[in-house]
């Protein structure tokens, strides 16, 4: 980013301190003057050195230190958080922050600057490696030249009109996301075993360690907005959860190269546990901590799924050893696997720029047929997703063996409450996902609209064989509806058969 001189009253070395600080500003799409909205509150005035700092970045925005009336101000988007948001992965970064004294690794292609949301500036404060006590009030600095990040939000808040306020953070702290993956990965490489025995005792108490302090988190966020002048309704306060970066399901995708190639190492068995069962636990971690302080969720666990290391048009960037630094490798090496890519990023900025304008409160984004573009929900995948029971049987629609490779069988099998006997109906799509991945649908193989035809699950699509109604208790192909789906037997394969009122073709 070009740096301007400025003509100023306090030293010069508190100007270059107070520039090192600033984070990454971008310019947005030009959003014309801020309506003028509620009458700001009083602002509490700013320690000196934090003066300094918003006077110097007040000077490069408008040209003077003076700090404007709200309504007068440009209006901004600022990210808050860990690597997640920061642009880790990306491959590209904003100067200092790549090493080797500074690692937040920002990127110019972060979420926060390819929105939709009409705004004039968009900050990127995040930085990689951040735990809540880098952001909160009082907090630490990462490193020499970073502020906390609550200090930067407090100055930005100042500066221009935030509209929105995103908070990415959690990982670092009690769950110690990026350990756990490098440990898993390393016991991959050297033949020692799987890792879900090692972190999966005690991965809900690492979750429920974490909830209060990102609870206490963003309370601390919206203190340092009323202490910038604002009300609680001037702007938006949204937390994004984390998708999971990899799955079981890389040998779907028919130009596969090998785990070695594409970066996904680690146990078929591990990759399934953290997107199953890691990630969820954590996900509804970060939305407890969003319901209790009244801030915006979104749910983005499934955001990924389709799109894990190693599949098709992937989201995120597989294991990657960075060696063109000197003193390489270390461990910063590694850093950047894992991470959402370029297009993990444009997912986000979608998914953000939807809820941004939806006025929910909580709602939760996926890309539900393959097509690239995510789509918002009204909800949390947590609540959509219902066994469905055969009537005559009382076996429940099962996916086999929790397999979520395309062309496993569907059957009926006793009713456990796993995630493989977890079904959503997508009523606009018209669409059944299990709930082991967004990715899979029920399916009927080949299009083979016949009596007896067993079903399957497969990538979801959109296609028409991929398509079902529901009519009563009874769950038809939209282009066969004289066919069910039917259970004849327990632990049998669900089969199409001609409609015929039974209750081996009924499904509650």
């Amino acid at each position: 980013m070009r740096r301007t001189r400025y003509r100023l009253r306090w030293p010069i070395v508190v100007v270059a301190a107070a520039a090192a600080a600033l984070g990454t500003m971008t310019a947005a799409a030009p959003a014309g003057a801020a309506p003028a909205g509620p009458a700001a509150l009083t602002a509490v005035p700013l320690p000196p050195q934090l003066e300094a700092v918003r006077a110097a970045e007040a000077t490069k925005i408008y040209g003077d230190p003076a700090e404007r009336p709200l309504a007068q101000r440009k209006t901004g988007l600022i990210s808050l958080g860990d690597s997640e948001i920061s642009g880790e992965g990306v491959g590209t970064y904003e100067s200092p922050t790549n090493g080797p004294s500074n690692w937040c690794h920002r990127s110019p292609d972060a979420a926060i600057h390819r929105t939709g949301i009409p705004a004039d500036l968009t900050f990127n404060v995040a930085c990689s490696g951040a735990y809540t006590g880098n952001i909160r009030v009082g907090g630490s600095k990462q490193y020499a030249d970073e502020l906390v990040q609550s200090d930067n939000l407090a100055i930005k808040a100042r500066n221009t009109r935030i509209k929105m306020v995103l908070l990415v953070a959690g990982a670092n702290d009690d769950l110690q996301f990026g350990p756990v993956m490098t440990d898993c990965v390393q016991r991959y490489l050297l033949s020692q075993g799987t890792c879900e025995p090692k972190y999966a005792p005690g991965w809900q108490t690492r979750v429920d360690g974490l909830v209060p302090k990102v609870e206490q988190t963003i309370r601390d966020l919206r203190t340092v907005m009323t202490d910038a002048g604002y009300a609680d309704g001037d702007y938006k306060l949204v937390v994004m959860g984390y998708p999971s970066p990899i799955g079981p399901d890389f040998k779907d995708n028919p130009s596969f190269p090998g785990k070695l190639i594409c970066g996904g190492m680690g146990y078929d068995s591990d990759t399934a546990w953290g997107r199953n069962t890691a990630v969820p636990a954590f996900e509804r971690g970060m939305r407890a901590a969003a319901a209790a302080t009244g801030a915006v969720y979104l749910d983005n666990s499934r955001l990924f799924h389709g799109h894990e290391v190693c599949m098709e048009d992937t989201w995120a960037r597989g294991l990657y050893i960075d060696l063109t630094k000197p003193g390489t490798p270390d461990e910063n090496s590694v850093r950047q696997s894992f991470h959402p890519n370029k297009s993990g990023h444009a997912a986000f900025a979608s998914c953000l720029t939807q809820i941004y304008g939806s006025g929910l409160r909580e709602a939760a984004c996926a890309d539900v047929d393959s097509s690239g573009t995510p789509t918002l929900f009204p909800v949390a995948w947590d609540d959509v997703y219902r066994p469905l029971r055969n009537q005559a049987t009382g076996n429940c629609v099962d996916v086999d063996a929790s397999s979520s490779a395309n062309d496993t069988a569907v059957l009926g099998w006793d009713c456990h409450g796993g995630r493989n006997q977890g079904w959503w109906y997508d009523s606009t799509r018209r669409s059944l996902h299990t709930e082991l991945t967004q990715d899979r649908c029920l399916d009927v193989p080949g299009a083979a609209y016949t009596a007896g035809k067993a079903l399957i699950v497969w990538n979801c699509s959109g296609a028409a064989n991929q398509k079902f109604v529901r009519d009563g208790a009874t769950i038809r192909p939209a282009a066969a509806t004289g066919l069910c789906l039917a259970q004849s037997a327990a632990r049998q394969p669900v089969r199409l058969q001609n409609c015929d009122g039974s209750a081996s073709q009924k499904f509650a």
